[in-house]
């Protein structure tokens, strides 16, 4: 049993999915099916190295944040109107965060080359966290955005040399693919929210990030990897049933993800980028 529980296919992608599946299913009536995306995503922080946060890496402050970062989400969601300036601000608190979560790399550098580094984290994140937020009221595009994040980003970093980060990053995948599947099996869009698209957004981020300030990412990766939200939003006919919408908005996302971990893949067998 505990060899089976060890077995990366198990802690990034097997139980992370039933997780967020049981989350989707159960939580649907609640409105809070968006917590499908932590549910994955803690699943696999239990399995590879448990909730440990002392002391407190870069890693173990990207994990925080995207345990920190639902508790958030649901409370925007029941206690605040959503306004023009809400995706911005949050945006912004995310950048600031991310800078917090990378200090220890960024000390280490000139101070030049630490505020180009620490603008880039920053931007990245809010980038990816602006335009997720931008389709919480789309979850099909939400889940669609997050499944070529999450594993986008995962199958990038294990390319790169880091399988924890990639089995982080594959379970907020296989979540957010759960997610996606209760919809498709049901034929009724759930509730997003900013509960889960601010959890995939950063956590997305911040692990992409990580893996490049951490491992052997290309930067330029990063920037393609950035298109996937804009790719989600793909127009696909409104009569379409929910499993025929899912499967088309989903198929740019994911190539666009897929061109990525390839940039990865030729650069890792030294191939020019």
């Amino acid at each position: 049993m505990q060899e089976w529980l060890i077995h990366p296919v198990v802690q990034g992608a097997m139980l992370p999915f039933l997780a967020g599946l049981v989350a989707s299913a159960v939580l649907a009536p609640l409105r809070l099916a968006g917590l499908a995306a932590v549910a994955g995503f803690a699943t696999a922080v239990y399995l590879v190295v448990g909730f440990e946060f002392s002391p407190m890496t870069t890693v173990r402050k990207a994990m925080l944040l995207g345990l920190v970062a639902p508790v958030i989400g649901v409370a925007a969601d029941v206690a605040f109107k959503p306004t023009r300036f809400a995706a911005p601000l949050i945006a912004l608190l995310s950048a600031a965060a991310s800078v917090w979560v990378f200090l220890a790399v960024l000390r280490q550098k000139e101070i030049a080359q630490a505020v180009l580094l620490g603008g880039g984290v920053g931007a990245y994140v809010a980038w990816l966290v602006v335009w997720m937020l931008a389709l919480r009221d789309d979850s099909v595009r939400a889940g669609a955005a997050s499944l070529a994040l999450g594993l986008g980003t995962g199958v990038a970093a294990v390319f790169a040399a880091s399988a924890t980060l990639g089995l982080y990053a594959m379970a907020l995948g296989s979540a957010s693919g759960a997610f996606l599947l209760v919809q498709m099996l049901t034929g009724r869009r759930t509730f997003a929210g900013v509960a889960f698209t601010l959890t995939a957004g950063l956590l997305a981020g911040l692990l992409g990030a990580a893996t490049y300030h951490l491992a052997q990412l290309p930067w330029f990766v990063l920037p393609v990897m950035a298109l996937v939200p804009l790719a989600a939003r793909v127009p696909v006919p409104a009569k379409w049933p929910v499993w025929g919408q899912a499967t088309g908005i989903s198929v740019l996302p994911l190539a666009v993800a897929a061109a990525a971990c390839f940039l990865v893949w030729q650069s890792s067998r030294g191939s020019p980028g």
